[in-house]
């Protein structure tokens, strides 16, 4: 698969619990054509280490192995998807 978002999270925060339903709503929408990878910063931090996630949470858009865009923070449903499919 091409196209994979990076969902940088953790249980304890508020904006990430606010972004799940939002996540699972991109997920389904996009089921086929998208991946999504949800990463719990507090059981993997190597990971967000080597992404440089700094807040959370963050959403990092890999396309073809490449990073082409990343958000922090609470996002709208409609960016995400510009960010997703730009």
């Amino acid at each position: 698969m091409a196209t994979k978002v990076l969902d940088f999270w953790a249980p304890w925060c508020g904006p990430c619990q606010m972004m799940k339903p939002v996540m699972e709503e991109i997920e389904k929408e996009l089921e086929g054509k998208v991946e999504v990878e949800k990463i719990n910063v507090d059981e993997n931090s190597a990971e967000a280490a080597k992404y440089g996630v700094m807040g959370i949470p963050t959403f990092v858009i890999i396309k073809d192995g490449k990073e082409v865009g990343r958000k922090v923070g609470f996002t709208p449903k409609s960016e995400l998807l510009k960010l997703i499919n730009g």
